[in-house]
């Protein structure tokens, strides 16, 4: 297999379910899907790494699937990390301007302001995402490199996580023979993908749907206002089916895929579905209505719980353009009239969007974190990447080093 050249990356999304790895080549007008691969990940729960064997062979085949079909071999990755000890909180820096003309000196000696914040020894920054700056109390600025002025603050917002998740992704990476160019909070990866321009300046809520956890990223005037990690997700609905209908997980995610639906209302009584049984007991003929009365209730509270979380920041009035719900269990049937019950606002199923190529393979909301991951690394790549390599004490400075890049600082 040939070796990629530098305008191919790759989007490895190592998920509680599935593990994903796309590969995006770069087109003439739009970023070129040219490879695919999937791989059920064995080794994960609630987004987080519980088996460091298991999920390197997943990892591993999902790549090798991806290599197969885009024609080349794979040796870096962008990675996706999401799970419940990642928090997000904003964050605010203030600095004299040396010059009478703002440089790119002093946004980073602001940045640098902003993010001076105490962090947990167990924690680790993993993104600093500027919302706005103010010149001289001119709000609003998105870049105030060559403005006049002699007081510049930043508004930002800070993603920690847990130092050793981190790492144990990094660790599984490396052992199945990648590089890791960065770690990217999967819904800022999944918003990459589905959420357009107009949406991103009006206002709007991302949720992320997954197996494992369920994210929300709140967008505004251009900027991330707001990040939470939910640690439920779709295996809690499988789960819910598998004690509730007496059947194993297997065939309840089966029956999930094939029969879900969020709302009781959408059912007939009279509509039957077979249910395989645990052990050797015979299959058992089931109303689909029992189904979606075991599924309404769990989608109602997970949407319930991310209202709260919104409703608790104030920024619900910030959303004039609704909700976006992507990830796997965004297929669910009935999914945007539940949302918009539980949160009084219009809601759509985001797709990946701004892609050419295997369109038709990668049109799915379950992808839309690996499709994200690829344009942020087109967006962010630096020129001279170094990549990080699990080495212990020193990996998180290299993170954090090159976290300082990405964002110009």
């Amino acid at each position: 297999m040939a070796v990629p050249p530098y305008d191919i990356v790759v989007g490895l999304d190592i998920g509680t379910t599935k593990i994903c790895a796309v590969v995006g080549e770069m087109g003439e007008d739009s970023i070129e899907i040219i490879g695919v691969g999937t791989h059920p990940s064995i080794g994960l729960r609630k987004g987080v790494v519980v088996n460091i064997d298991s999920t390197v062979n997943s990892i591993r085949k999902a790549v090798e699937e991806a290599e197969l079909m885009a024609g080349c071999e794979i040796s870096s990755v962008f990675i996706g990390i999401a799970g419940s000890h990642v928090k997000g909180f904003n964050s605010h820096g203030v600095i004299a301007v040396k010059g009478e003309e703002i440089t790119e000196e002093d946004v980073a000696r602001v940045i640098d302001a902003a993010q001076a914040v105490a962090i947990p020894m167990d924690r680790e920054i993993i993104h600093v995402l500027p919302q706005e700056y103010i010149v001289d109390d001119q709000d609003g600025i998105l870049d105030p490199v060559g403005m006049m002025g002699v007081r510049l603050e930043a508004k930002v917002h800070i993603v920690t996580g847990a130092v050793t998740a981190a790492q144990n992704l990094i660790k599984c990476a490396n052992r199945a023979g990648l590089e890791v160019e960065d770690i990217v909070l999967q819904p800022l990866a999944s918003a990459q993908a589905v959420v357009t321009d107009e949406e991103r300046e009006i206002g709007v809520a991302l949720i992320d749907f997954g197996g494992g956890t369920t994210d929300l990223a709140i967008l505004s005037e251009g900027a991330i206002k707001h990040t939470a990690v939910l640690g439920l997700g779709g295996n809690n609905l499988t789960y819910d089916i598998s004690v509730g209908l007496r059947t194993p997980m297997n065939d309840a995610e089966k029956i999930k895929i094939r029969y879900g639906t969020c709302l009781v209302s959408m059912c007939k009584r009279d509509e039957m579905i077979e249910v395989p049984s645990v052990g050797d007991r015979r299959p058992r003929q089931l109303s689909r209505h029992i189904l979606a009365e075991i599924i309404e209730p769990r989608v109602e509270e997970i949407f319930s719980l991310l209202d709260q979380e919104i409703q608790r920041t104030k920024l619900k009035e910030l959303l004039a353009s609704g909700i976006v719900i992507t990830g796997g269990s965004a297929l669910l049937p009935g999914i945007c009239e539940m949302a918009d019950q539980i949160f009084q606002l219009p809601s759509r199923v985001g797709y990946p969007k701004g892609i050419s190529g295997l369109v038709d393979v990668v049109n799915s909301p379950q992808y839309a974190t690996a499709i994200g991951l690829v344009l942020y690394g087109f967006e962010d790549r630096p020129q001279n990447p170094d990549k990080f390599k699990d080495k212990g004490d020193t990996l998180i400075k290299k993170v954090k080093g090159k976290m300082k890049k990405w964002f110009g600082l």
